[in-house]
């Protein structure tokens, strides 16, 4: 266990480290600081766009869904890589001709004043609950590990982050995401390596899966895993190429490199799909009681199976390394929430409230406000976290999923259908929120998964069809009534009653017209690669440092091969840093 406390402490100063670096660029401008000043390269925007859909819940709640019910947990991801090619091909760079600092900008471009105001604090809400899931998943995590006290986990994790958050702004965060990324893959393709060595191979893991592997255990209808499965594409490309999550792409330096990154995001979404997976599948097989190892979880016991996994199978020091990978990820979306929370504060409440009242206020000003924000907005979703770790009846799967389902999509719909329906009158986006939210409220206490089995002769609908059902009736409704009225709200439309049909034409003509990078750009690019190049190759000596820890032989030549592909990946990119700032006689910093 003091390997693994070692392997965490470590993590921990090469995040804060990564943070300190980049200070100096985020300290110019309040664009600096919320979205890196539109500077950053497609595999940074790609790795922080990846890392913001992946968190903790993926080795918790996602695991345990996977060890229970085999491969269906792999259609969420398979939505993500959907929604992710959706934005290569469409969004994505379209994202970034926005020409915004923040989201609710582009809301306010698209949308007017009004509803600029409504999603600010609407979608800094929704924020705080969603971190707060996040957070609170990895506290159920690591008090498993360790045996400590899941509040102290949560409060000085949130902490952690929030001093990287409030320190280097969107640099920092997207600096550490491009490690943390690194971190993930590191420990996943190992895992998975073991795991499938260990279960004799895919074809025994498959074979040998309880209850079957494609539909898993307590499914009478198989028709409901091909329903949900359809529905979470539409809900995953809803919740993740929207106005809102479009904070992901203002960071690339032009429209290219935006497109890029989704590429990117794409491709790791899609690999890790089944990589993430294989060692709860394994465990099934290898382990079937795992969750009986931590029965003081309750409901929440099979989501500490990566766990159980990762101490009876790998090497000494690797419980360190999944730590620090879940402390990766949760880290990764909670410092995205508040860098972009602390942006839509300051831009789009702070700065008019001032401007009502007659004030102005300079840049400088604004930034220390950006930071004093991000520092709330740490506070509460900390709070949020700890009213989760209260609500021990839901798995964390199906705390994630009604989270996502009955608020995120309501408040998301406008959010998407406004890129491409351009003629709706200024009522529309709020109201198609609230018809959501009551959509969502009657299908999950009126309209529910065994009144529609009933409904339609299904009266042995197991628990586990239960909650699917419920899912997709929830996400029927939301794509047909929810989604519909926003289209119809057209036919009220007046177009000499827009009063921000101006702005919303020139929004709209940016979207087609592409950003091209500066003169000023190919020192940042270098700056880039030089820094994140030290900062892996320093992580990349740290786990070559642990095949020292005593292990089997196989298991010191695992972090030996880690080792060697991550200092690869450094060395490569402080090379190509030092080449181009050799050409350019320019001096990396």
């Amino acid at each position: 266990m003091v390997y693994d406390y070692i392997v965490i402490a470590g993590y921990f100063v090469l995040v804060l480290a990564a943070g300190f670096s980049f200070t100096k660029l985020a300290k110019h401008s309040t664009s600096d600081y919320f979205r890196g000043g539109g500077r950053m390269l497609w595999w940074m925007v790609g790795s922080t766009a990846f890392m913001a859909q992946f968190s903790a819940w993926t080795f918790t709640g996602g695991a345990g869904k996977a060890f229970s019910d085999g491969f269906a947990i792999c259609l969420v991801f398979f939505a993500n890589t959907f929604a992710y090619f959706c934005g290569w091909a469409f969004f994505s760079h379209r994202f970034r001709q926005m020409r915004v600092d923040t989201p609710s900008q582009a809301i306010k471009r698209r949308f007017g004043t009004q509803n600029e105001t409504f999603f600010s604090w609407a979608l800094i809400v929704f924020s705080f609950i969603n971190a707060g899931v996040w957070l609170n998943a990895l506290g159920v995590f690591a008090s498993a590990v360790f045996d400590a006290d899941i509040v102290v986990t949560i409060i000085a994790t949130g902490l952690t982050v929030l001093f990287i958050s409030v320190l280097s702004g969107s640099w920092g965060v997207v600096s550490s995401d491009f490690v943390q990324t690194l971190i993930v893959a590191v420990v996943s393709v190992a895992c998975a390596i073991v795991a499938l060595v260990k279960v004799g191979g895919p074809v025994e893991m498959v074979a040998n899966f309880p209850g079957g592997f494609v539909m898993g255990p307590d499914m009478n209808y198989g028709l409901i895993l091909v329903g949900t499965f359809i529905f979470f594409l539409a809900k995953q490309l809803i919740t993740i190429m929207n106005l809102h999550d479009s904070f992901r792409f203002l960071n690339a330096k032009d429209s290219a490199n935006a497109r890029k990154a989704a590429l990117l995001a794409m491709v790791l979404m899609g690999v890790g799909s089944i990589i993430w997976f294989i060692p709860p599948w394994a465990a099934a097989t290898l382990y079937p009681d795992a969750a009986s190892d931590y029965a003081a979880l309750g409901d929440k016991a099979q989501d500490a199976v990566y766990l159980v996994f990762t101490r009876n199978a790998m090497p000494i020091g690797t419980v360190g390394l999944l730590m620090a990978g879940l402390f990766a990820a949760s880290m990764s979306s909670m410092d995205s929430a508040l860098n972009k929370n602390a942006g839509i504060f300051v831009r789009s409440i702070y700065q008019p409230f001032i401007a009502r009242r007659g004030r102005t206020s300079d840049d400088k000003k604004l930034l220390r406000v950006s930071r004093v924000a991000s520092c709330v907005n740490g506070i509460l979703v900390i709070a949020m976290a700890l009213y989760f770790k209260s609500l021990a009846e839901l798995s964390l799967f199906e705390l994630m999923m009604s989270v996502s389902t009955m608020i995120q999509v309501p408040l998301m719909v406008p959010l998407i259908l406004g890129l491409v329906i351009r003629k709706t009158p200024q009522w529309a986006p709020w109201a198609t929120v609230a018809l959501g939210l009551f959509v969502s409220w009657f299908t999950a206490n009126v309209f529910t998964a065994h009144e529609f089995a009933a409904m339609v002769g299904m009266p042995d609908l197991t628990d586990r069809e239960a909650v699917d059902m419920n899912l997709m009736i929830t996400l029927a409704a939301h794509i047909v009534i929810t989604a519909g009225f926003f289209c119809a709200t057209t036919l009220f439309y007046r177009d000499g009653k827009d009063a921000n049909k101006v702005e919303t034409e020139r929004f709209f003509q940016d979207l087609r017209t592409p950003v091209v990078s500066d003169n000023e750009q190919d020192d940042y690019d270098r700056q880039q690669r030089y820094k994140l190049g030290i900062m892996i190759q320093i992580m990349g000596a740290g786990v070559l440092l642990m095949m020292l820890i005593p292990n089997p032989l196989w298991g010191r030549l695992m972090y030996v091969a880690c080792a060697l592909v991550i200092f690869t990946i450094g060395a490569l990119l402080q090379n190509s840093a030092r080449q181009k700032s050799t050409r350019a006689g320019v001096r990396v910093s």
